[in-house]
């Protein structure tokens, strides 16, 4: 699929500002989405929205909607809080997610609007939670059964009882029916965030801004995903532990490669199913997002594995995948998709053929561009037009912390492509550079509309902890900032057609 000319800004919904310490639905998200359309943007892209401790790529279900993004002004706005709930709340860090803190005060305002809900829903209220049921059950049945099953019996359901770990039958319906009230709460969490974000999707697309949303490669070992689901992942019948576990080879963000530790698919398993699961994967995903990018897309062709006593990435090798006949099977399923793929780290002739298969455009990165080779891929004088070019991506740092850490050759290098020899302002520098660049879209971090170093940084994948917790401020969207946006944006010919 070709996309028009076009830009936006890159954002997770965590990193609102919020008085309940974590980004969420309400109104600071809508006033985002009016910054958007006001500086002429057309794309908001976000990080998976699924349910996790942190990290929105580590999920306890890739089908789910995460609770905590849940807003509780707007569960008052219907009756289900009230003002006096909200009258005790500690003070939170302003510009960072405290995950534990943040559960201790939400998890109790959400369970509360769930008992209201399931006592006072009025008949067209309870029409709507049914018709929600009916049509997620592919997955929320599980989903809330493994959430239940979690609280009760631990953390890790490889862990539970053998019993309910190897989905006895018998056993599974006497304990659906002993934790039936546990049950219904996480099927009403999963009713309000499918509520309260497609209400925003909505305000987005009246606004022409469209929402592009990740689908990691891989999923989570303890996930429902993967106990709902053992026959299509590299599992130990026995031990319900990996075979195999997922990861990358050495590359840019980490010399020993990463090791991700997710079980991969057993691709075998999968193709007899005519890859039904990835295909109602692919489906809800498209639900609430207009755009998918693919994450990961190079595993589509081939795949790093490891063995699981490995303690690096390093001694793992590549694994062909048939990423070509499930995107066809995709495609033939749901019709030809709106799909952008995360083409970055080791790529092959291979992987680049399949995109281009499909006609999915990749994305090149303006950080990785300045090494003084005047033919790399990622200096614009050699995109494509059917392409996306971000100044740095929700794993790279902000473009001051780059800049700051960046070699003398390497500043050299952006000063003498810039035509610049000052680089005061070096975040707007490559801003505009994307912005002007041939490639049909332009995705910029808002961490680097802000003028914001390496303490807004959102992940370093070589570091496991202080990721996923940056904020914004709530006087950081300023007119000055949307009107600079907004004139580079148009200049360069990205603001969209008004009819």
């Amino acid at each position: 699929m070709f996309f028009p000319r076009s830009s936006g800004v890159l954002l997770h919904p965590t990193c609102f500002p919020s008085r309940f310490g974590i980004g969420d639905l309400g109104y600071e998200a809508y006033r985002f989405i009016d910054f958007l359309a006001e500086s002429n943007q057309q794309y908001w892209q976000i990080l998976p929205l699924s349910p996790g401790d942190e990290n929105p790529y580590v999920s306890y279900g890739a089908m789910a909607g995460n609770p905590l993004l849940i807003s509780p002004e707007k569960l008052r706005d219907e009756g289900l809080l009230f003002d006096s709930d909200f009258w005790n709340l500690p003070e939170f860090n302003s510009e960072k997610v405290e995950f534990e803190k943040v559960k201790q005060i939400k998890m109790p305002l959400l369970e509360k609007a769930g008992e209201h809900f399931k006592v006072n829903a009025d008949p067209e209220q309870q029409k709507k939670f049914r018709e929600f049921g009916d049509r997620a059950r592919h997955w929320l049945d599980d989903y809330a059964l493994f959430m239940a099953f979690r609280e009760t019996f631990g953390n890790a359901w490889y862990e539970w009882k053998p019993e309910i770990a190897k989905r006895d039958r018998q056993a599974i319906e006497a304990w659906r029916r002993r934790l039936a009230p546990e049950i219904f709460f996480h099927k009403y969490l999963q009713f309000e965030f499918d509520r309260q974000w497609s209400n925003l999707k909505n305000y987005a697309n009246e606004k022409r801004i469209k929402i592009i949303g990740d689908i990691p490669i891989y999923v989570s070992h303890n996930s429902a995903d993967v106990w709902a689901n053992r026959e299509i992942f590299c599992l130990d019948e026995a031990t319900n532990q990996p075979t195999l576990v997922a990861g990358t080879p050495p590359d840019y963000f980490s010399s020993s490669g990463q090791l991700w530790g997710n079980p991969v698919y057993n691709w075998e398993k999968l193709q007899q199913q005519n890859f039904r699961w990835w295909v109602q994967r692919f489906e809800t995903v498209l639900d609430y997002v207009d755009v998918i990018r693919i994450d990961h897309f190079r595993a589509f062709q081939a795949y790093w594995v490891i063995k699981p006593e490995e303690t690096s990435a390093i001694n793992g090798k590549w694994v062909e995948a048939p990423g070509e006949a499930l995107l066809q099977q995709v495609q033939e399923k749901l019709g030809e998709q709106p799909i952008i793929v995360e083409d970055l780290g080791t790529i092959t002739k291979e992987v680049l053929e399949l995109r281009d298969r499909f006609h999915f455009p990749g994305m090149k990165v303006l950080q990785f561009a300045f090494n003084g080779d005047p033919d790399h891929p990622y200096l614009p004088l050699n995109y494509p037009r059917h392409c996306l070019v971000y100044t740095g991506t929700h794993d790279n740092d902000t473009t001051l912390g780059w800049f700051e850490k960046s070699s003398e050759r390497e500043k050299s290098s952006i000063r003498a492509y810039l035509g610049r020899t000052s680089t005061d302002e070096i975040h707007w520098e490559l801003i505009r550079l994307a912005l002007s660049s041939v490639a049909d879209q332009a995705i910029i971090p808002l961490q680097d509309l802000l003028g914001l170093g390496s303490a807004a940084r959102m992940n370093n994948p070589s570091q496991t902890e202080g990721n996923w917790v940056w904020r914004y401020r709530g006087d950081g969207l300023t007119a000055e900032l949307r009107d600079r946006l907004k004139t580079m944006t148009t200049t360069y010919g990205r603001a969209p057609i008004h009819y």
